[in-house]
């Protein structure tokens, strides 16, 4: 019994041993992410024991990636006398060097900030700017952090043009070498505008409206959409045109030769009869309306789709009109002589 215990006893342990072997052998990872400029044997090999920490090669550039095949990696790796590798089969090894990724709109932003307080151009997002080359990512330390700095800045009023140099004081690549750009910067307003065409006498909707940005130098434009939501319009407007109060009129609900019915109101008295609109018109306006049984044309001013209010100077209209049989006597009109 006992030399049976004794034997069980070796025999896990040499299974253990094994187990753990196996488990400390060193292996290839098939992505890596690396924070410095160097590549070391510890990143690409897991268990690399003493050796891990011996640099093999350089990392890609700042927030890049790149890939080192397995023949090349063992090669590197021969001469620190790191054997029996696992390689899991791999062709290639992905490495990706880490970074702190600084976009186009944070520049932007930082000197659209530094003009308008030192230039005094109006708020930053009013402001629009045109570099002369297009700007792209900078990719920075991972552990660089804070806000971009301006190092230097110079502007002409007169051309707009301006020359910004930018540093990050917690990176030391760009302690190194910082970024310079140049441009031009215009100070903008907003503009109302369409969005599709629009046809002359047709009524604007809230859907029909957007607003641009425009140079404050040309602005001469609505800038409140809701000026012109219910407006018509004079002529036919295009997108991506400013639309003025002179573009607008207020909408024609009468048009020349329509029938409408006029109406006369007085205390205790409301006449109403058809005739033939003279003229186009808005509410509001003064057209002149022919009653068809006199032949004459009076005035009176639109206050409805097709109606149109006479004033009561103008009770004559009526004459020669039938009688209503059976009306009150205070509901038909003394003649004028």
């Amino acid at each position: 019994m006992t030399r049976t215990l004794i034997r069980t006893f070796f025999l896990m342990l040499a299974l253990t041993g094994a187990a753990a072997a196996q488990s400390a052998r060193p292996t290839l990872r098939g992505n890596v992410t690396v924070d410095s400029d160097l590549v070391r044997i510890g990143d690409l090999v897991e268990n690399a024991g003493a050796v891990a920490d011996i640099p093999i090669f350089r990392a890609p550039d700042l927030g890049t990636t790149g890939a080192v095949s397995t023949d090349r990696i063992i090669e590197a790796i021969s001469p620190h006398q790191l054997i029996d590798i696992d390689t899991h089969g791999l062709a290639d090894v992905v490495v990706t060097r880490a970074s702190r990724a600084i976009s186009p709109q944070e520049i932007t932003a930082t000197v659209a900030q530094a003009l308008s307080r030192r230039y005094g151009l109006g708020t930053p997002q009013n402001l629009s700017l045109n570099f002369d080359l297009p700007v792209h990512t900078l990719q920075v330390e991972p552990s660089a952090t804070g806000d971009l700095r301006v190092r230097s800045l110079a502007y002409d009023p007169r051309s707009g043009r301006f020359d910004v140099t930018l540093d990050l004081p917690s990176s030391l690549l760009l302690q190194r070498q910082p970024v310079r750009f140049t441009g031009a910067a215009v100070e903008t307003v907003e503009a109302v505008a369409v969005v599709r065409p629009v046809d002359r006498g047709e009524v604007l909707q809230a859907s029909d409206l957007t607003m641009l940005r425009r140079p404050k130098a040309q602005a001469s434009g609505l800038t409140d959409m809701n000026t012109a939501v219910g407006m018509a319009a004079r002529h036919q407007l295009h997108p991506g045109q400013p639309i003025s109060l002179a573009d607008l009129m207020k909408p024609q609900i009468v048009q020349r030769n329509d029938t409408v019915t006029m109406i006369y109101e007085a205390p205790g008295l409301t006449l109403t009869l058809r005739g033939q609109a003279q003229d186009t018109g808005a509410l509001g306006d003064t057209i002149g309306v022919l009653n068809p049984q006199t032949k004459r044309v009076v005035q009176g001013v639109i206050s409805g789709p097709d109606r149109v209010s006479v004033a009561s100077t103008m009770v004559h209209l009526v004459e020669n009109e039938p009688q209503v049989a059976d009306a009150p006597a205070a509901m038909v009109p003394a003649r004028q002589e």
